[in-house]
């Protein structure tokens, strides 16, 4: 009851104000013309004696205070701004049109439904609902919420408000009924030649609305406001009242874009637009300059600044009248669309998300190995280690995600390393680090056992493979379902090769400059690739983190051997490469993991991580598909000359390992494919990856 009073009290007071506003406007009539246009019809049943307009100063004068005290009772309500801003434009503009249409019925003695359409384009309707809806969402409070749905819902109707002026633009001759009505830049004048960039310019800035940019934000609500105040010069029709609701709600969610730009940029966008600026004047001066007998007057500077100017905006995109013949045809237009090119590279750039900047501190180098080797229990955990993956620490630093940014995508290596309670404050705070940021964010190579944490922040998990992983305890050679494995060790000892277990520091520079080489021979042409599930150079990691099993001919030169990360909280060795020479015989790979499996179980350490198996699930050969899935595998193994999908998954089989399955963490379900072709530059299979040098 309290609150229905409130409201109705409420709702009683701004109803007063508004009647007031129309008496103050009776009363407030200057003796002596105003400049400015005047605004007809608005002072109702006054037309007989003349009298209906009012100067735009006193009239403008009068609603704002009205506005101010409006938004006043709505913020003593504590209404949400939103919800204040949109009741007010549509309560005042109803009241108004009401008002007017009334008068015009009685006054004119004409058809209701004349009068109403009369009423439906007169300023005194509309000028004071825009400024009531301002004053509303200006004044209103602020709603908070976690995720906030609305700069999804602002961005899409900004971006129809901007196809529907590309649409007025490129079809002027043939655009229906409704398109006419509510395309946004339905107006007269110079605002012509401007129609498409108004509407290009709403459609960049959407996609930043989405990513609750704030310079998105400030570009849609200038143009915005923009084109309610052209079609204040004519006629505000269905079209300005959709631009200005959508202005209005975009004021007053105002709070939900806080995703600020990239400061260090500006000084960059600076340099551009002069540039730009004065490339454009050079170009306008020389052509002014080079066909001067074609102009009216003197060439001056003046003249060709003047020239230029009325180009850049589109006063004169149809012709100039101080230039003649087909010169003064074709330089305003061309100047127009440099202009125009210049302003959408600008704002691009303006608009762009920030720039990463890849840079490791000793410090935190230092820190991440320390907490890798306290932490890390799971296999991937040393690879987060390599030099081009930047961290993000917790407010104490007791936990750390790493990552990169390739194309606008913050590309997450493995789980987070630190104590897992402090796990949720970090990705959240690592979320919110990236959006303010404009990136995007994706989790690759995610343990099962982590999907629950980041469901808890509102993110999407799909299945990416699986990762073979073999218990030590319990891997025996013994058996008819691992003879082939048996033989090959067998066959290369009888051979004379010889493998042998060296930590890093035990290498010299020989035995080192040999196995560079031989990895350098193996990969050939082809880039280093990896990045959650492989390290970067051979000897990025010490003794604690690293292991190599190099496996000798008989006459004692190194044919191949297993690369290593060692993960001593998770008691696993996890498997990083496996260069070889071409000539080895077969089963040289399987004899070295056995060698790192007997190692391993010496040492007391429990598991032994192989090569991580893409699409594992749908690539094994007994598993039961759906249809859909069938036709998943089908192209999976079309792309086998290219990723090794099935090669990996058979080689992984023979030593019967446990399979932990992995995955993608993503945010949006539209974000997949930007996410898919981040993912392999990050891993190197495409020709860039994001990596900016410090």
């Amino acid at each position: 009851m309290l609150r229905t009073g409130r409201i109705a009290a409420a709702s009683l007071l701004s109803f007063c104000v508004v009647v007031a506003a129309g008496g103050w406007l009776y009363i407030i009539q200057p003796r002596s013309p105003l400049p400015g246009p005047p605004v007809t019809d608005a002072l109702p049943l006054d037309e007989l004696s003349r009298r209906s307009a009012v100067p735009l100063l006193v009239f403008v004068g009068v609603w704002s205070a009205a506005a101010l005290s409006l938004g006043l009772v709505a913020r003593i309500m504590r209404a949400e701004r939103l919800t204040a801003g949109l009741m007010l434009a549509l309560g005042v503009g109803g009241w108004g049109y009401l008002q007017t249409g009334l008068s015009l019925l009685i006054v004119r003695q004409i058809p209701a439904q004349q009068a109403f359409h009369a009423a439906a384009g007169q300023k005194a309707v509309y000028l004071p609902a825009t400024l009531a809806g301002l004053a509303g969402a200006l004044g209103g409070r602020a709603r908070t919420s976690e995720r906030p749905r609305s700069p999804l819902v602002l961005a899409w109707f900004v971006a129809a408000a901007g196809t529907l002026g590309v649409i007025e633009a490129v079809t002027p001759d043939h655009r229906s009924a409704l398109i006419a009505a509510l395309a946004p830049e339905n107006v007269h004048g110079v605002s012509e030649a401007l129609v498409a960039p108004l509407g290009l310019m709403l459609l960049v800035a959407a996609r930043g609305l989405a990513r609750r940019k704030h310079r998105a934000w400030q570009i849609s609500v200038v143009v915005l406001l923009w084109l309610v105040a052209l079609h204040l010069q004519h006629r505000f029709g269905y079209g300005a009242i959709a631009t200005g609701l959508v202005a209005v709600a975009l004021l007053a969610r105002r709070a939900d874009f806080d995703a600020q730009g990239d400061a260090s940029a500006n000084p960059r966008i600076a340099l551009r637009a002069f540039l730009f600026g004065t490339s454009i004047f050079g170009y306008a001066f020389s052509a002014l300059w080079l066909n001067r007998v074609m102009a009216d007057q003197p060439f001056t500077l003046s003249f060709a600044l003047r020239e230029t100017l009325r180009g850049a905006v589109g006063a004169n995109a149809t012709g100039s009248g101080h230039l003649s013949g087909s010169f003064g045809e074709w330089f305003p237009l061309s100047v127009l669309l440099l202009t125009v090119s210049a302003a959408g590279l600008l704002l691009f750039a303006w608009l762009a998300p920030w720039r990463y900047r890849h840079a490791q501190e000793a410090r935190h180098r230092l820190l991440t190995r320390d907490l890798v080797a306290t932490w890390g229990v799971d296999t991937l955990a040393p690879f987060v280690l390599r030099a081009d993956k930047s961290y993000f620490f917790d407010e104490e630093e007791a936990s750390f995600l790493a990552y990169k940014v390739v194309s606008g995508i913050a590309i997450v290596s493995g789980d987070p390393i630190g104590p897992p309670e402090r796990f949720p404050g970090l990705v959240g705070s690592f979320l919110r680090f990236a959006h303010v940021r404009g990136w995007r964010v994706a989790i690759l190579g995610v343990s099962e056992g982590a999907l629950g944490l980041y469901r808890g922040h509102g993110l999407h998990a799909l299945y990416h493979g699986d990762e073979a992983v073999v218990d030590t305890s319990t891997f025996s050679l013994e058996g008819r379902p691992i003879r082939k494995v048996r033989q090959s060790v067998h066959r290369l000892e009888r051979s004379g090769y010889t493998a042998a277990a060296i930590r890093p520091s035990a290498i010299g520079a020989a035995l080192r400059h040999d196995l560079e080489a031989l990895a350098r021979d193996w990969r050939g042409a082809q880039p280093e690739r990896g990045f959650v599930m492989a390290l970067d150079t051979l000897f990025r990691l010490d003794d604690e983190h690293a292991l190599f099993v190099i496996g000798r001919a008989s006459d004692g030169s190194v044919a191949g051997f297993l690369h290593f990360a060692l993960c001593r909280p998770g008691s696993a060795l996890s498997l990083s490469s496996m260069p070889r020479l071409r000539d080895t015989p077969n089963g040289f790979n399987e004899w070295l993991v056995c060698a790192a499996i007997d190692w391993a179980r010496d040492e007391g350490i429990e598991r032994v991580s192989l090569n991580f198996a893409p699409f594992a699930a749908l690539l094994a050969p007994e598993a039961e598909l759906s249809k859909l899935q069938r036709l998943e595998r089908h192209a999976l193994l079309r792309l086998k000359g290219h990723f090794q999908l099935d090669n990996l998954l058979l080689f992984n089989r023979k030593f019967f390992p446990e399979w932990q399955r992995r995955f993608v963490v993503y945010e949006k379900r539209l974000d997949l494919p930007r996410v898919g072709i981040a993912a392999l530059a990050a891993e190197a299979y495409l020709p860039f990856s994001g990596r900016e040098r410090p």
